[in-house]
Protein backbone atom coordinates (compact mmCIF):
# COMPACT_ATOMS: atom_id res chain seq x y z
CA UNK A 1 0.00 0.00 0.00
CA UNK A 2 1.73 3.53 -0.68
CA UNK A 3 1.86 6.11 2.19
CA UNK A 4 -0.05 9.56 1.66
CA UNK A 5 1.87 12.45 -0.08
CA UNK A 6 3.98 14.90 2.90
CA UNK A 7 2.13 17.98 3.17
CA UNK A 8 5.08 20.22 3.04
CA UNK A 9 3.38 23.59 3.09
CA UNK A 10 -0.30 24.73 3.98
CA UNK A 11 -2.03 27.83 4.90
CA UNK A 12 -5.11 28.21 7.21
CA UNK A 13 -7.53 30.78 6.65
CA UNK A 14 -4.60 33.34 5.37
CA UNK A 15 -5.93 36.85 4.69
CA UNK A 16 -3.53 40.09 3.73
CA UNK A 17 -4.94 43.44 4.07
CA UNK A 18 -3.15 46.74 3.56
CA UNK A 19 -3.84 48.88 5.89
CA UNK A 20 -4.19 51.85 3.99
CA UNK A 21 -6.03 54.87 4.47
CA UNK A 22 -8.75 52.71 2.17
CA UNK A 23 -7.46 49.06 3.74
CA UNK A 24 -7.09 46.96 0.69
CA UNK A 25 -7.54 43.16 0.58
CA UNK A 26 -4.81 41.31 -1.57
CA UNK A 27 -6.06 37.73 -0.68
CA UNK A 28 -8.66 36.63 1.64
CA UNK A 29 -9.43 33.29 3.45
CA UNK A 30 -7.17 31.16 1.47
CA UNK A 31 -6.86 27.85 2.55
CA UNK A 32 -3.89 26.16 0.61
CA UNK A 33 -1.85 23.13 1.04
CA UNK A 34 0.97 21.65 -1.54
CA UNK A 35 3.16 17.94 -1.19
CA UNK A 36 6.52 16.86 -1.14
CA UNK A 37 7.38 17.03 -4.74
CA UNK A 38 4.54 18.84 -6.04
CA UNK A 39 4.43 21.04 -8.93
CA UNK A 40 1.96 23.73 -8.40
CA UNK A 41 1.36 26.48 -10.53
CA UNK A 42 -0.75 29.75 -9.42
CA UNK A 43 -2.69 31.99 -12.04
CA UNK A 44 -4.99 34.13 -12.06
CA UNK A 45 -5.86 37.98 -14.39
CA UNK A 46 -3.51 41.04 -13.05
CA UNK A 47 -4.50 42.37 -9.75
CA UNK A 48 -5.68 38.93 -8.63
CA UNK A 49 -3.88 38.65 -5.96
CA UNK A 50 -0.53 35.73 -7.16
CA UNK A 51 2.37 37.44 -6.25
CA UNK A 52 0.76 38.71 -2.97
CA UNK A 53 -0.13 34.86 -1.82
CA UNK A 54 3.49 33.50 -2.89
CA UNK A 55 5.25 36.68 -0.66
CA UNK A 56 3.01 35.24 1.69
CA UNK A 57 3.79 31.17 1.00
CA UNK A 58 7.61 32.37 0.92
CA UNK A 59 7.15 33.71 4.04
CA UNK A 60 8.16 37.32 3.11
CA UNK A 61 5.00 38.91 4.18
CA UNK A 62 3.11 38.06 7.19
CA UNK A 63 -0.91 37.19 6.84
CA UNK A 64 -3.41 39.72 8.89
CA UNK A 65 -4.88 36.84 9.80
CA UNK A 66 -4.03 33.02 9.75
CA UNK A 67 -1.58 31.27 9.39
CA UNK A 68 1.02 29.46 7.34
CA UNK A 69 2.20 26.05 8.35
CA UNK A 70 5.90 24.90 6.36
CA UNK A 71 7.22 21.42 6.90
CA UNK A 72 5.33 21.35 10.00
CA UNK A 73 5.93 24.41 11.78
CA UNK A 74 3.67 27.03 12.67
CA UNK A 75 6.21 29.82 11.26
CA UNK A 76 3.18 32.88 13.33
CA UNK A 77 5.43 31.79 16.01
CA UNK A 78 8.96 32.48 14.90
CA UNK A 79 10.37 36.31 15.67
CA UNK A 80 12.17 37.49 12.89
CA UNK A 81 15.58 35.88 13.42
CA UNK A 82 14.20 32.75 13.63
CA UNK A 83 12.27 33.55 10.32
CA UNK A 84 15.22 34.39 8.34
CA UNK A 85 17.05 31.37 9.27
CA UNK A 86 13.36 29.32 8.76
CA UNK A 87 13.36 30.93 5.61
CA UNK A 88 17.31 30.12 4.37
CA UNK A 89 17.03 26.91 5.48
CA UNK A 90 13.44 25.77 3.72
CA UNK A 91 12.71 27.92 1.02
CA UNK A 92 14.48 28.50 -2.42
CA UNK A 93 13.57 31.95 -4.64
CA UNK A 94 13.48 32.60 -8.06
CA UNK A 95 12.21 35.58 -9.40
CA UNK A 96 11.35 37.45 -13.00
CA UNK A 97 14.21 39.27 -12.66
CA UNK A 98 17.39 36.89 -11.88
CA UNK A 99 18.68 39.18 -9.01
CA UNK A 100 21.75 38.39 -9.69
CA UNK A 101 24.68 40.30 -7.78
CA UNK A 102 26.33 42.16 -10.52
CA UNK A 103 29.80 42.38 -8.69
CA UNK A 104 29.93 38.63 -8.18
CA UNK A 105 30.70 35.79 -10.75
CA UNK A 106 28.25 33.20 -11.54
CA UNK A 107 29.77 30.70 -9.18
CA UNK A 108 30.33 33.19 -6.78
CA UNK A 109 26.22 34.28 -7.01
CA UNK A 110 25.18 30.56 -6.32
CA UNK A 111 27.30 30.45 -3.20
CA UNK A 112 25.81 33.29 -1.13
CA UNK A 113 22.77 31.47 0.39
CA UNK A 114 25.25 28.56 1.63
CA UNK A 115 27.68 31.24 2.75
CA UNK A 116 24.90 32.68 4.90
CA UNK A 117 23.40 29.46 6.13
CA UNK A 118 27.17 28.46 6.96
CA UNK A 119 26.56 24.65 7.48
CA UNK A 120 29.69 23.48 5.14
CA UNK A 121 32.94 24.89 4.83
CA UNK A 122 33.79 26.63 1.97
CA UNK A 123 35.83 24.01 -0.24
CA UNK A 124 32.39 22.22 0.30
CA UNK A 125 30.33 25.18 -0.88
CA UNK A 126 32.04 25.94 -3.56
CA UNK A 127 32.32 21.98 -5.23
CA UNK A 128 27.95 21.84 -4.10
CA UNK A 129 27.79 24.92 -6.57
CA UNK A 130 29.87 23.53 -9.14
CA UNK A 131 27.93 20.87 -9.13
CA UNK A 132 24.74 22.69 -8.82
CA UNK A 133 26.14 24.47 -12.36
CA UNK A 134 26.40 21.21 -13.73
CA UNK A 135 23.62 20.13 -13.13
CA UNK A 136 22.10 22.88 -15.21
CA UNK A 137 24.50 22.35 -17.66
CA UNK A 138 25.49 25.94 -16.96
CA UNK A 139 29.19 25.26 -15.13
CA UNK A 140 31.21 26.42 -18.07
CA UNK A 141 30.35 30.03 -17.30
CA UNK A 142 30.81 29.82 -13.51
CA UNK A 143 33.73 32.33 -13.58
CA UNK A 144 31.99 35.01 -15.77
CA UNK A 145 30.28 37.81 -14.14
CA UNK A 146 25.98 38.32 -15.07
CA UNK A 147 26.24 40.54 -17.35
CA UNK A 148 27.93 38.06 -19.40
CA UNK A 149 24.99 35.94 -19.38
CA UNK A 150 21.99 35.70 -21.93
CA UNK A 151 18.67 35.93 -19.81
CA UNK A 152 18.22 32.24 -20.18
CA UNK A 153 21.68 31.39 -18.29
CA UNK A 154 21.18 34.27 -15.79
CA UNK A 155 17.74 32.50 -14.77
CA UNK A 156 19.59 29.03 -14.72
CA UNK A 157 21.72 30.28 -12.10
CA UNK A 158 19.01 31.53 -10.27
CA UNK A 159 17.66 28.31 -10.15
CA UNK A 160 20.99 27.04 -8.97
CA UNK A 161 21.91 29.83 -6.16
CA UNK A 162 17.73 28.61 -4.82
CA UNK A 163 18.73 25.40 -4.64
CA UNK A 164 22.05 26.01 -2.78
CA UNK A 165 20.34 24.78 0.73
CA UNK A 166 18.51 22.17 -0.79
CA UNK A 167 15.00 23.82 0.63
CA UNK A 168 12.14 21.85 0.39
CA UNK A 169 10.07 24.21 -1.41
CA UNK A 170 11.09 26.51 -4.19
CA UNK A 171 9.04 29.40 -4.72
CA UNK A 172 8.76 31.21 -8.29
CA UNK A 173 7.41 34.73 -9.54
CA UNK A 174 7.16 34.63 -13.12
CA UNK A 175 10.13 32.52 -13.75
CA UNK A 176 9.94 32.99 -17.37
CA UNK A 177 8.71 36.66 -17.72
CA UNK A 178 11.40 37.48 -19.38
CA UNK A 179 12.03 34.37 -21.53
CA UNK A 180 11.72 33.70 -25.04
CA UNK A 181 10.34 30.84 -25.73
CA UNK A 182 13.47 28.09 -26.43
CA UNK A 183 14.21 29.25 -22.37
CA UNK A 184 11.04 29.28 -21.07
CA UNK A 185 11.17 25.94 -22.45
CA UNK A 186 14.42 25.33 -20.54
CA UNK A 187 13.26 26.09 -17.07
CA UNK A 188 9.85 24.66 -17.37
CA UNK A 189 11.63 21.43 -17.80
CA UNK A 190 14.46 22.03 -15.00
CA UNK A 191 11.43 22.28 -12.77
CA UNK A 192 9.31 19.65 -13.67
CA UNK A 193 12.99 17.39 -13.19
CA UNK A 194 13.44 19.18 -9.94
CA UNK A 195 9.62 18.01 -8.59
CA UNK A 196 10.04 14.44 -10.39
CA UNK A 197 13.61 13.33 -9.80
CA UNK A 198 14.93 15.19 -6.54
CA UNK A 199 11.44 15.53 -4.60
CA UNK A 200 11.62 19.79 -5.01
CA UNK A 201 8.12 21.11 -4.28
CA UNK A 202 7.77 23.78 -6.69
CA UNK A 203 5.13 26.87 -6.66
CA UNK A 204 5.05 28.57 -9.28
CA UNK A 205 3.10 32.39 -9.97
CA UNK A 206 2.77 32.65 -13.95
CA UNK A 207 1.12 33.87 -16.56
CA UNK A 208 2.56 31.31 -19.11
CA UNK A 209 -0.22 28.72 -19.92
CA UNK A 210 2.45 26.28 -21.27
CA UNK A 211 4.49 26.93 -18.10
CA UNK A 212 1.42 26.37 -15.53
CA UNK A 213 0.36 23.35 -18.38
CA UNK A 214 3.37 21.22 -17.24
CA UNK A 215 2.74 21.38 -13.46
CA UNK A 216 1.09 18.50 -11.52
CA UNK A 217 -1.83 21.29 -10.41
CA UNK A 218 -3.11 24.44 -11.23
CA UNK A 219 -4.20 27.09 -8.33
CA UNK A 220 -6.10 29.59 -10.15
CA UNK A 221 -7.00 33.29 -8.21
CA UNK A 222 -9.74 35.82 -9.37
CA UNK A 223 -10.00 38.96 -6.55
CA UNK A 224 -7.79 37.12 -3.97
CA UNK A 225 -9.63 34.20 -3.57
CA UNK A 226 -8.75 30.45 -4.92
CA UNK A 227 -11.87 30.47 -7.62
CA UNK A 228 -10.58 27.01 -8.80
CA UNK A 229 -7.83 24.51 -7.73
CA UNK A 230 -7.16 21.57 -9.78
CA UNK A 231 -5.00 19.12 -11.71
Amino acid sequence: MSSSPRTVLATENVTRILQETVPVTLVQDINFSADAAEFVSITGPSGSGKSSLLYLLGLLDGPTEGRVIVDGQDTSVLDADALARFRLEHLGFVFQFHFLLPEFSVLENVMIPMKRLAQLKEADIKTRAMQLLANLEIDDQHSKMPDQLSGGQRQRVAIARALGNEPTIILADEPTGNLDTKNSDIVKDIFVRLAKEQGTTIIAVTHDLDFAGAADRNVHLIDGRIARDGR
